[in-house]
């Protein structure tokens, strides 16, 4: 048995490596998840599916702001919906972007723990 297949568990998942048309896509993809109110939404949406009343609640945004922030993110792929009779029900459309997502609120928080410790010490 290979030492290499012990390596990384994500080794299978993309051989290869990324083409131009994939960084361009992930740059994209980070773009996005650059806007606050974005990224909010997306962290809402990693606990399971809500409509737009309920993640203009959790971001504190204006309603018509959440529609559009949502409809960006839906024609980039990153959202679906489905509609409950009047209601239109947001989800993340991948879990990768769920742990894109925590993982970017990860890295956040050991910069200001960092930065918190530097200020002490």
């Amino acid at each position: 048995m290979s030492a290499r297949l012990h390596l990384s568990p994500a080794h299978h998942a993309h051989p290869r490596t990324p083409g131009e048309e994939q960084f361009a896509l992930a740059a994209e993809l980070l773009a996005l998840l650059g806007d606050r109110t974005r990224l909010t939404l997306l962290h809402a949406l990693t606990t399971g599916e809500a409509d737009v009343s309920t993640l203009t609640e959790v971001c504190g945004a204006a309603r018509p702001a959440v529609s559009q922030h949502l409809a960006r993110l839906r024609l980039a792929g990153l959202v679906g919906t489905r509609k409950e009779g009047r209601r239109v029900v947001y989800s993340l459309r991948h879990g990768h972007l769920r742990t894109l997502v925590e993982e970017a609120l990860k890295v956040a928080d050991h910069r200001l723990t960092e930065t918190a410790a530097e200020a002490d010490g």
